[in-house]
């Protein structure tokens, strides 16, 4: 079943989604060669507390794995959920992306970014530009009376003529009180399909794109996911709002 937010609960749903963006406004300023992954793990956490809200992340359980980190943190060809780690030390031409998802008062915001760290090479800048023109080509496509495949065409028509491979094991999902609620948003699809789109759904748009293969492999950490073949990736997220006037994005800073 598809959550419709109550107006109160909408209320709740923007004050967590400005949290969730303010968070991630003020972390990716910190991303710069020599900081470490655990130390912008450990900055997210204090921003948290000064914007008023908690990591929906730490201590999130799947198959028995509970989650250590306060957000996701991946790097270069680490596509979703990598953990902060004293060990990793970011390095000019990286790519860092940043996924915030925050708890305030019962309600998640949930937003990402991809941060390019100085001289980033031009096909991984073209890819985070590509990336970026496709999650806003999804919002554009959330609109009350289309379907959720309009949006994920809508991603994918962005995306393909640059020979991206668009990761098919992640989605795009609804969200709420939850982390993940229904209807699931792949960043792929045939436009007119899918569930309708109805106001007062809150969605977690996200296109995850990789510059060479579709296909992923899970570190041994049981959590990260990266490219098959080794070369970077790129993700992109807003919460946004469906309305009858069209998409509201919830994650604005």
């Amino acid at each position: 079943m598809i959550d419709l937010k109550s107006t109160e609960e909408l209320g709740g749903m923007r004050a967590a989604c400005a949290a969730a963006a303010r968070v991630l406004r003020d972390l990716c300023t910190l991303v710069v060669p020599g900081v470490t992954t655990a130390g912008l793990d450990q900055a997210a956490k204090g921003l948290m507390l000064r914007h008023g809200c908690e990591s929906a992340c730490h201590g999130y359980v799947v198959n028995r794995l509970t989650y250590p980190g306060h957000i996701c943190v991946s790097v270069n060809d680490e596509v979703v959920h990598g953990i902060g780690s004293a060990s990793r030390v970011i390095c000019e031409g990286d790519l860092v992306s940043l996924d915030v998802v925050v708890r305030r008062e019962g309600f998640i915001g949930d937003n990402a970014r991809t941060v390019l760290v100085g001289g980033v090479a031009p096909a991984a800048r073209r890819l985070c530009q590509d990336t970026e023109r496709a999650l806003l080509a999804g919002i554009a496509a959330a609109r009350a009376g289309n379907r959720v495949g309009d949006i994920s065409s809508a991603i994918q028509s962005v995306l393909t003529p640059g020979g991206y491979g668009i990761v098919r094991d992640f989605v795009g999902h609804g969200v709420g009180r939850k982390m993940h609620e229904e209807p699931q948003i792949p960043n792929f699809g045939k436009a007119g399909s899918g569930p309708k789109l109805l106001s007062g759904m809150t969605l977690a748009i996200e296109p995850m794109v990789n510059l060479g293969t579709h296909k992923i492999v899970m570190a041994s950490d049981g959590w990260t996911a990266r490219t098959a073949d080794g070369k970077p990736s790129a993700h992109f997220e807003h919460t946004v709002l469906v309305t009858e006037e069209g998409p509201e994005i919830l994650t604005l800073p």
